[in-house]
């Protein structure tokens, strides 16, 4: 698995947000305030303290953020008191919570700033105003953030791409502007695609090759490259086990096929002429951010580096029965194409713009990227990017919100998902892959947050992996990473969307969870086995609930009924430090009631998060456990043996879990701190806020469950016999 190096990591302007009230209509003041940050020394990180309002709830599931307050810390400190004690308290639910993503370093501290700006006019203003103020002071306005009428994105052409310092006299000339009131030149980072791989001639596959034209089934597509995507259609070809799929037959003998639903690639591109995709294009809600034009086609380069997209798009929605290489997921749904990963840096208003372009015409955004997967970066969305999120999950969709489904990461045992901040993101479905045999792929990141599984490299032949399309009218058989594993994802996200149009963000979560299945999967080295959670679904921490059965989520979809609102309890917080040695593990407790009584009761959980402040003499040779009252342990944070950092350790970052999802909160949860090496090492622990996220009602009341052996019926079960004694 090829990867691209990580120059630098700005650690900067940097936010998720945690809710901490009922569920509330977002307001453009919650989308849009944001205040100008002063300079990060070093790799310092950005803390966001984020305010949360009781207001008039238009959409009972609505994520309300309003990141308006923005504060810098001081540096870790290397000491502590020495009579620094621990405490265990119990905390009433509040409605303002202390929200963090600190962004640390790793490799190089220095700083980058690209040539573009985040502008913000003292009134708002129409786009052809903003025009006029980008050109009176020599710059280009690329259009607002997020449709505001008071950010816009700017940019200055004589400026180099990347600098190491802050072009001062651009800045000043923008503030003396009298429509100006803050301008921020924009920090660069490095993002990367997961699991690309160089390719050689040898593995490019001419267009209209057929080895056999003859149906292979009255009901299989006539594709020449179906044959190969066992994925699909698993018949133990090439070393497989048969009927480990994503059982994708099942779902378009229903009928169902992804009609009228589109998939976001973001990506490098797409080859919007390739002859399997061209049909299923969405030029409308297409767009190139890297260019600023509305035509995303893949930049050339002599070694194909910008073809991972097109192959993304291609098992999504590549047509069906046209003699094209092989078939898409969702062969009847439209992609369309997002370029923003084809620039020398990386910037929060590239990423916002893309996870919030067209969010009514978008249904699914499919990113197979972040942080580099170097074992030793602790890195997640910025500003900008997080209010693009919230924002789809709000209103996208007129307000069902939008699906963002995440590549988990390709670091394999050496790297923890839970350490990047999109794929650990509530708001974002984590996806992990397989291969054809049933066993974890040997560059698997595992954690706690991925929710589901599909597939990637076969396991006989290496350049068994994911057939699909290629640049120029090619196609290929070499796909992989868990690069290949989001977009089936995608897909089959739309044929649930297709069967049915009302599911909400949440109802996919949910949808997933039920219907996702262990089937074969397994972990090759023994170390994470299948463990039943307290209400009795079945998860593992590489795979999550397990992979994907497309036929099973559509016939739930149909007779789905949307869940119950979502509700968030602060539950309680531990905030006088501790040392913790090698020696022994250090054990935290929150007894919580899950804010009963008031109006932010959470009695069934849907995601799960540990907000945490630690630091240690070697971060990643830190371990966290949480274990909820129902005895449920959920690793947090594994061993990472790369993770050399001695001085930023954590802050307040959500560690998030979704290993117990549909069990009840009340009780008594538990987090243990440990060192996993034979080298002495020490560090402490600063704080843990216990962050709750589910219903107060019974998520699955009213729906019927046919198989009284199925996930939804045992659930069931067990959610009636707690009303039952309650």
């Amino acid at each position: 698995m090829g990867r691209a190096r990580v120059v630098s990591i700005i650690a900067r302007d940097s936010a998720i947000s945690y809710v901490d009230s009922h569920d509330s209509t977002a307001t453009p003041t919650d989308i849009f305030a944001t205040s100008e940050t002063e300079t990060v020394a070093g790799c310092a990180a950005s803390v966001a303290t984020t305010t949360y309002q009781n207001k008039p709830s238009v959409s009972p599931s609505a994520e309300v953020v309003d990141s308006s307050k923005i504060a810098v810390p001081s540096r870790t400190p290397s000491t502590v008191p020495a009579d620094a004690k621990y405490i265990s308290v119990r905390r009433r639910p509040v409605t303002m919570l202390l929200a963090v993503i600190a962004l640390l370093c790793a490799g190089s501290s220095a700083e980058v700033f690209t040539n573009t700006f985040l502008v913000k006019m003292r009134q708002p203003a129409e786009r052809h105003v903003a025009d006029r103020v980008a050109a009176r002071n020599g710059f280009v306005n690329l259009g607002p953030v997020l449709g505001s009428q008071t950010e816009y994105h700017f940019i200055h052409r004589a400026l180099a791409h990347a600098r190491s310092k802050r072009s001062v006299p651009h800045m000043r000339r923008l503030k003396v502007d009298p429509m100006v009131h803050t301008a921020v030149q924009q920090p660069g980072f490095k993002r990367v695609k997961k699991g690309y791989k160089p390719l050689s001639v040898d593995n490019l596959v001419p267009l209209y090759q057929i080895k056999n034209p003859a149906n292979p089934g009255n009901r299989d597509p006539l594709d020449p490259y179906f044959q190969y995507q066992w994925y699909l259609k698993n018949t133990g070809q090439n070393g497989g086990k048969p009927k480990l799929d994503l059982n994708v037959k099942a779902a378009w003998a229903q009928g169902v096929t992804g009609k009228n639903v589109t998939t976001a690639i973001m990506d490098d591109g797409v080859d919007y002429m390739h002859p399997d995709l061209k049909y299923n294009y969405n030029a409308k809600a297409s767009y190139d951010f890297s260019s600023n034009d509305p035509y995303p086609y893949p930049r050339y380069t002599d070694d194909w580096f910008n073809s991972h997209g097109t192959r993304c798009a291609g098992e999504v929605a590549a047509a069906r029965d046209n003699g094209v290489c092989g078939v898409g997921v969702a062969y009847d749904s439209k992609v369309a194409g997002i370029r923003m990963l084809d620039q020398p840096y990386m910037t929060d208003l590239i990423e916002a713009n893309s996870m919030g372009h067209e969010p009514d015409l978008i249904d699914i955004y499919s990113a197979s990227w972040g942080p580099t997967d170097d074992g030793k970066t602790v890195d997640g969305p910025r500003n900008a990017t997080m209010r693009a999120i919230v924002r789809g999950v709000n209103e996208g969709r007129r307000g069902l919100g939008n699906i963002y489904v995440w590549a988990s990461g390709d670091g394999g045992e050496e790297d923890d998902c839970n350490c990047d901040g999109y794929a650990a993101s509530m708001w974002t479905v984590s996806i992990n892959s397989a291969i054809n045999d049933g066993q974890n792929a040997h560059y698997d990141e595992s954690c706690s947050s991925t929710l589901a599984s599909t597939f990637s490299n076969g396991a006989k032949d290496p350049n068994i992996g994911v057939a699909t399309t290629d640049l120029y009218g090619k196609c290929t058989t070499t796909h992989s990473g868990t690069s290949a594993a989001a977009p089936e994802a995608a897909g089959v996200f739309a044929l649930a969307l297709e069967a049915n149009p009302q599911l909400t963000w949440r109802d996919i979560q949910h949808l997933t969870v039920l219907t996702s299945k262990r089937n074969s999967l397994f972990d090759a080295k023994g170390r994470f086995h299948w463990t039943m959670n307290g209400v009795g679904l079945e998860f593992n921490h590489l795979f999550g609930y397990g992979v994907l059965d497309a036929g099973a989520m559509v016939a739930l979809a149909k007779k789905w009924k949307t869940v119950p609102p979502r509700y968030h309890c602060e539950a309680g917080s531990v905030l006088e430090t501790q040392e913790v040695t090698s020696d022994r593990s250090i054990l935290l407790k929150i007894k919580t009631d899950a804010c009963a009584g008031t109006e932010y009761a959470v009695n069934y959980l849907e995601h799960v998060q540990a907000v945490i402040s630690v630091n240690a003499t070697r971060r990643g040779d830190l371990e966290l456990f949480l274990t909820s009252p129902m005895g449920t342990r959920s690793m947090i944070l594994s061993r990472r043996i790369n993770d050399d950092d001695h001085r930023d350790g954590f802050t307040k970052w959500p560690f998030m879990t979704t290993h117990t999802w549909g069990e009840y909160p009340q009780g008594t949860w538990l987090l243990e701190v440990s060192f996993n090496t034979q080298t002495p090492q020490h560090g402490w622990i600063r704080e843990w806020t216990l962050m709750l996220h589910g219903t107060r009602e019974p998520p699955y009341t009213g729906l019927p469950a046919a198989d009284p052996h199925s996930k939804l019926a045992i659930v069931k079960k067990a959610h009636e016999e707690r009303s039952t004694a309650m």
